[in-house]
């Protein structure tokens, strides 16, 4: 399986690594060996790698949010703040059997699995092959192929499963296709999507009602501080709207 790592110097900058064997990072405190950074990830020597420079480097384990933010991608991902949301929201743990669709980059498919494993399943399907080998290849790289199954479908012709217990449609309109998720849900079953414009939530809005009830809408702001205790205060930048989350329940 494909080794990640993320490097941390001295003062606290961050490298985000895929361990290839025989090659070399290079870095402004000097070049770094990955067969001494997958030493670490393997637990032959501590949490210290040093460059050639004299540099101590730390090797850390990527937490889920590094691979997911990090890895190639293709197409628009959903941020952690959004996704984070979305599992809390659709009531999904480890055991949950949850359908996707739209697999896109495979980011949302990754936290879902990673929420279900490892009793659970991931059902995520997508209408082109080439997006869902992108998909594929992250949740490989992730280590949860067990966990997901992918289906090359249109979903206007419904789902192939039923009775699951969540249902995400990250789709540009997915008011087409809630007639197909009510009949793959689960009674009490949870659907979500997440849309970009006020205009698609007031769509959804609309034509969700005959079907489901419990309907909720949310947008979540982060806003990362600079952790110097000195000069505490906001970064310059944030992530600020990246979509409307909806919510509804069978």
């Amino acid at each position: 399986m494909t080794k990640f790592a993320v490097i941390e110097d001295k003062r606290g900058k961050r490298i985000f690594v895929e361990v290839m064997p025989g090659r070399v990072l290079h870095t402004h405190r000097g070049i770094l060996k990955h067969d001494d950074i997958a030493r670490v990830l393997d637990g032959e020597t501590d949490g210290t790698v040093v460059s050639h420079l004299g540099e101590e480097f730390e090797v850390l384990k990527p937490r889920m949010v590094d691979l997911l933010m990090n890895m190639q991608r293709r197409s628009q991902i959903i941020y952690p703040k959004d996704a984070a949301y979305i599992l809390l929201i659709l009531g999904i743990e480890n055991g949950s059997r949850v359908i996707e669709a739209g697999a896109g980059s495979g980011r949302m498919t990754t936290y879902l699995a990673w929420a279900v494993a490892d009793k659970g399943k991931v059902y995520s399907y997508e209408i082109r092959e080439d997006m869902l080998q992108v998909a594929r290849d992250v949740v490989k790289s992730a280590g949860y192929s067990e966990t997901v199954e992918f289906f090359v479908h249109n979903i206007a012709n419904g789902f192939y499963h039923n009775e699951v217990d969540a249902l995400f449609l990250d789709l540009k309109e997915p008011w087409n296709y809630f007639e197909q998720a009510y009949n793959a849900l689960k009674k009490g079953g949870r659907l979500a999507t997440l849309v970009p414009t006020a205009n698609q939530v007031i769509k959804i809005l609309d034509l969700s009602k005959p079907l489901f009830k419990g309907i909720e809408v949310f947008e979540i702001l982060l806003r990362e501080y600079k952790p110097i205790s000195e000069r505490l205060r906001p970064k310059d930048t944030m992530v600020g709207h990246t979509g409307y989350i909806v919510s509804a329940r069978k």
